[in-house]
């Protein structure tokens, strides 16, 4: 048992519109090759802002992905974003991992804007080698009740929820799987769910700003219902270049175009504030990913905006893929939205 390899978990990304599963098989140095993927998508009502509102509608949909995928491994990895999680870099003084653990509840009681019994801690050294008076912490908090919310859907699916992680960290794991750490660039990675679009800027290969806005492929939609007054359903089918009430792709452009300005502009809001607070005289490049982010030229319109290399990521860059096992043209159209789901599939068992 002792020498036993770690197993790999199944990754699986809940998130507002669908509900992402990708499960990878770990082979030799640190390679990876997919064995299941899969995507089902989720009634609106069951989840808004982040919180899961019917937990029934969810574990049928992640029952019902299951099933369709065929996947064995009981052991689950989910993550978790928004308001409800906060991420912060503290500085400390220097001390041992065992006076640290003792006193990061009351660390983080000065961080945390909510009650500390409410909510679950966890937190890691950054440079543990370095020698100095103080080390950087990163602390990470999360409500219980939210936590508690995502694992229990596992449960009742019949799976066990062995890790939860951030959404911003898990594409973190994801980009650094396929793209490597170049400490000498800073990269800003943005995933565009539904509701909210994570940043993670990595520099020195390191997390060094993260942020939740609250702005994503449903305020597409939305802007589709109101232009052309469509119900949900017709405009998310609309969104996908599917002709609806006299529409198409190419009328609908300059709706969608002007969505794509509105999320430049918070992200623009984002890096601003990013390299006010942190020093940083530039971000070299930007990652996209997320089911939002090939939606209506955002790519261009991020790179007109910010005149900087703009491409959407893609989550199976140096990971093995088998037409056999996962459709090859299925695989291309969803791969930007399952970008969270392989970092969450390349975590193991008692990380």
């Amino acid at each position: 048992m002792l020498f036993r390899k770690a197993k790999n978990l199944v990754g699986l990304d809940i998130g507002s519109s669908a509900i992402k599963l990708v499960e990878l098989k770990e082979g030799k140095e640190g390679t990876f090759q997919l064995v299941k993927a899969g995507l089902e998508v989720l009634s609106p009502e069951a989840i808004v802002d982040g919180a899961i509102m019917d937990s029934s509608l969810v574990v049928e949909t992640i029952s019902r992905l299951l099933a369709s995928t065929g996947v064995k491994n009981p052991n689950v990895a989910v993550s978790v974003s928004g308001h409800s999680v906060i991420v912060k870099k503290i500085m400390l003084p220097t001390m041992p991992e065992e006076e640290l653990s003792e006193s990061i509840r009351w660390e983080a009681e000065q961080y945390v804007p909510f009650d500390i019994n409410d909510v679950y801690l966890d937190y890691v050294v950054l440079d543990p080698g370095a020698v100095g008076e103080t080390m950087g912490v990163l602390l990470v908090a999360a409500k219980k009740e939210k936590v508690d919310d995502f694992k229990n859907v596992v449960t009742q699916a019949g799976r066990l929820p062995a890790l939860v992680d951030v959404d911003a960290f898990a594409l973190q794991n994801c980009y650094e799987v396929n793209y490597g750490a170049d400490p000498g660039r800073v990269v800003a990675l943005v995933n565009v769910g539904a509701s909210v679009m994570n940043v993670n800027i990595l520099a020195q290969g390191q997390t060094v700003f993260w942020r939740d806005i609250t702005f994503g492929g449903n305020q597409f939609t939305d802007a589709l219902q109101k232009a052309y007054s469509l119900n949900f359903e017709q405009a998310e089918s609309l969104k996908r270049g599917e002709p609806v009430a006299g529409q198409t792709a190419q009328t609908i452009q300059p709706v969608l175009t002007g969505v794509s300005e509105d999320a430049a502009a918070e992200l623009q809001k984002t890096l601003d504030f990013f390299q006010a607070t942190s020093g940083a005289d530039r971000v070299d490049s930007i990652m996209i990913s997320g089911g939002g982010a090939k939606a209506a030229h955002l790519e261009d319109v991020l790179k007109d905006k910010f005149g900087l290399p703009v491409e959407v990521l893609n989550p199976f860059r140096s990971i093995f893929t088998d037409d056999r096992a996962v459709d090859a043209a299925w695989l291309s159209e969803a791969s930007p939205a399952l970008a969270i789901a392989v970092g969450l599939g390349v975590r193991k068992i008692g990380e």
